[in-house]
């Protein structure tokens, strides 16, 4: 445990499997579609990923303290915080079974140093009493945390509990972070964040965002992450864009895998603004209210096999119920696409072997023709793509011509959908209209008024010029499919004719789908 996972050199699977099975997890998971019960997903080459049940089935810690621990007392308030204080860079500390409390002050956190080692003995809960706002905190590199239960901290919203100040290297495992408020971790470089239960926290399972910083080298594997944005912050702050189980920010090399994240308000795992490098895989992702993935404005990516079921149904259901008629998929890209020219494990994003069964819609590709690099519409607005460093750049009139034109634009492209099993039943999602649809599209640009992506451009490229390719899919159930905007909705036949070609070497069944 606690391997450095340097870049580009990743553990191997049989890793993942044991810390899968360190954490209670399993690789006999149940059928798919059993209610309250996870599964895996059966691909074309008879993998299935393991399943983390780790919020039923906790790791437990050591019974005894290890040699030259330093012991933590739950009767002395503050015992904790003192005795960090009070010891050398590098100690262990054993935390007592029972309930330990910092000082009554809202930032009365712990402070670790360098190599500082927490372990909770079995039972050993850090209780923030909703008075403290952070738990652990500071910016020594290095810190392990494992074997602990950290609960009802009251940090700011955008802000976590546990590794507050988005310190390097620090491991996290087999811990549960649970009911507090803002996120229940942050992220730092070559973070560790393993076979922990993450749930029921008021904005975010974990933000993975480092202040002004890139993330590199992060890995979040065999975590359970559920019930996560208690606070419902897309209805309190609409459009805002910040909730779910997990979110990341400008992290170059993730990755992400084995978890099961189910049950989150709004999208279960969601990368946000200049990420690169990505691998999910043998995730089960399942019954989030919004969707199972969203990879926004980044770069280059593995999307491989993983089971996506019973995703977004609830935030689907509310759009089509208010009669919008945009396939907001529950694998959702948004200028987001491969890009040779950022260094990567990968140049594309590749999307293969995945089982996406009874979700609200399939997979999207957007691309906004009014949000690029210095455009008032650009959502992050403080952001450039990673091929400009110069925001300034990207203005009328160097904008309107090579290389500006290509590279001020986050752009959906060298997208490779494939060997994907794709199954609805209307019946099962409770819809008959606007639940059934994959798209490839954008909208007509009109702003600002020295954009020079106006009109029907954008809309043209990404659906015919991008090298955006679904093939060698399996569909069970009714499929269709939407093409440059939201009004042209085709069936299968003209999807795979010309001039879009799409799906080549698929097989499609039309009638009711079974699981």
């Amino acid at each position: 445990m606690g391997i450095e996972c340097r870049r580009r050199a990743w553990p191997a699977a049989p890793l993942t499997l044991a810390l899968l099975a360190a954490a209670g997890c399993t690789g006999s998971p149940d059928t798919p579609d059993t209610p309250g019960k996870p599964a895996a997903a059966p691909s074309r080459s008879g993998a299935a990923p393991a399943v983390a049940r780790v919020c039923a089935q906790p790791g437990a810690g050591p019974a005894k303290a290890p040699a030259g621990a330093v012991t933590v007392d739950p009767d002395v308030v503050g015992d904790l915080a003192e005795k960090t204080r009070n010891s050398p860079a590098g100690t262990t500390f054993w935390l007592r079974p029972g309930t330990h409390r910092l000082d009554p002050e809202r930032y009365a956190q712990v402070m670790p140093k360098k190599g500082d080692r927490y372990l909770g003995a079995p039972g050993a809960v850090l209780d923030g009493g909703r008075k403290n706002a952070y738990a652990f905190s500071g910016t020594a590199p290095d810190v392990t945390i494992r074997y602990l239960t950290v609960q009802r901290f009251v940090a700011p919203t955008d802000e976590g509990v546990v590794n507050h100040d988005m310190a390097d290297g620090w491991v996290i495992e087999h811990s549960t972070i649970r009911d507090n408020d803002g996120a229940g971790l942050m992220a730092g470089a070559r973070q560790q964040v393993r076979a922990n239960c993450l749930r029921d926290n008021g904005q975010y399972g974990m933000n993975a965002y480092k202040t002004g910083n890139t993330i590199r080298d992060l890995v979040v594997e065999g975590n359970e992450i559920t019930g996560n944005n208690t606070g419902d912050w897309e209805r309190r702050k609409p459009g805002c864009g910040c909730t779910g189980g997990v979110k990341f920010w400008s992290v170059d090399g993730a990755e992400v895998r084995g978890n099961w994240v189910h049950d989150n308000r709004g999208a279960g795992l969601w990368a946000d603004t200049n990420n690169n490098d990505f691998r999910f895989e043998d995730n089960l992702i399942e019954k989030n209210d919004g969707a199972a993935l969203i990879y926004e404005i980044s770069y280059n990516a593995v999307i491989r096999n993983n089971t996506i079921r019973r995703n977004n149904w609830v935030e689907g259901r509310g759009s089509a119920e208010r009669g919008d008629d945009f396939p907001f998929g529950t694998v959702y890209l948004s200028e987001a696409g491969g890009e040779p020219r950022v260094a990567a494990r990968t140049d594309k994003i590749e999307i293969y072997r995945n089982l996406l069964e009874n979700n609200w819609n399939g997979i999207t590709l957007w691309e906004n023709a009014d949000r690029f690099c210095n455009s008032p519409a650009n959502t992050s607005s403080g952001d450039c793509t990673l091929l400009v460093k110069d925001k300034a750049r990207c203005a009328k009139p160097a904008i309107a011509r090579a290389p500006l034109y290509a590279d001020c634009r986050w752009k959906t492209q060298r997208v490779d959908i494939h060997d994907n099993r794709f199954v609805l039943d209307r019946s099962v999602v409770k819809c008959t209209d606007k639940c059934d649809r994959m798209a490839v599209l954008a909208n007509y640009g009109t702003y600002p008024d020295w954009s020079p992506y106006k009109g029907k451009r954008v809309a043209e490229a990404i659906t015919l010029e991008q090298h955006n390719r679904w093939h060698d899919n399996t569909y069970r159930g009714p499929w269709q499919f939407v093409v440059r905007d939201p009004s042209q909705v085709l069936d299968r036949w003209q999807w795979q004719g010309p001039p879009y070609r799409q799906d080549t070497g698929s097989t499609f069944a039309t009638g009711r789908a079974g699981g």
